[in-house]
């Protein structure tokens, strides 16, 4: 009679060892790491204008372009710049030449892997234009050409403290092809709110906002980018 009890002890001790093991099999290990995405500024320059520029003898140009990480997937974003375009198309030849700046923000739509820094981004941007517009030669338009082209050239055809606005929306890639180094491509649509016009004359381009047309208040635009990114803290 006093083996049985001690073998009830030993079964429950057996139970017991059993549920305890059992248990510590079903809980799910903590990870203590915990990684820190990088906040910091990111400045570069469009390098489709600089090609522009040394391909095309009708066009000068540079932009400086910047963003700034506020929260998440949020960026402050601008661009400032200088273009010098000449519209030439037979009958009129006009040269705008000044500088503006475009000041906004993007969404990342992006969910990147774990220390990856990759963009698809939409943006929206508010832009502003001072600029000078000269009115080079022009060619009287006639149905009759019986004495050749009639082509003046005003003796005073530069008009200058223009002024023009608009808004854009934008969408685009970024890609870090080496730590901290972006290459971005981006294309533009702008919508024109107002402008300044020489007198007896209309703008045929505008800087920043390319080319514009009597009807209608769009316009587009693209760019292609190389930035590098300065961290300044990690959360």
């Amino acid at each position: 009679m006093k083996i049985i009890p001690t073998y009830l002890f030993i079964i429950n001790i057996i139970l017991l060892l059993s549920f305890n093991t059992g248990t510590a099999q079903t809980e799910a290990p903590q990870d203590s790491i915990q990684y820190k995405e990088k906040y910091g500024l990111r400045v570069g320059a469009d390098l489709s204008k600089l090609l522009r520029t040394v391909l095309q003898d009708d066009y000068r140009g540079f932009e400086l372009v910047g963003d700034y990480r506020v929260y998440d997937n949020f960026y402050a974003a601008a661009e400032i710049g200088n273009e010098q375009i000449t519209f030439d198309e037979g009958l009129i030849r006009a040269t705008s030449s000044g500088s503006y700046a475009k000041i906004g923000a993007d969404y990342n739509a992006y969910e990147n892997w774990l220390d990856m820094q990759n963009s698809i981004f939409v943006g929206i941007r508010y832009g502003f234009a001072t600029f000078s517009q000269e009115l080079e030669e022009y060619t009287i338009y006639t149905t009759t050409p019986y004495f050749g082209p009639d082509t003046r050239t005003p003796e005073d055809g530069e008009a200058t403290g223009l002024t023009a606005n608009w808004v854009e929306l934008m969408a685009g890639i970024k890609v870090e092809v080496l730590k901290n180094l972006f290459l971005s491509a981006n294309v533009q649509l702008k919508r024109r709110i107002g402008q300044n016009t020489p007198t007896g004359f209309d703008n045929l381009s505008i800087p920043g906002f390319n080319r514009t047309y009597d009807e209608s208040q769009f316009g587009v635009g693209y760019g292609y980018t190389i930035s590098y990114l300065l961290p300044l803290y990690k959360k």
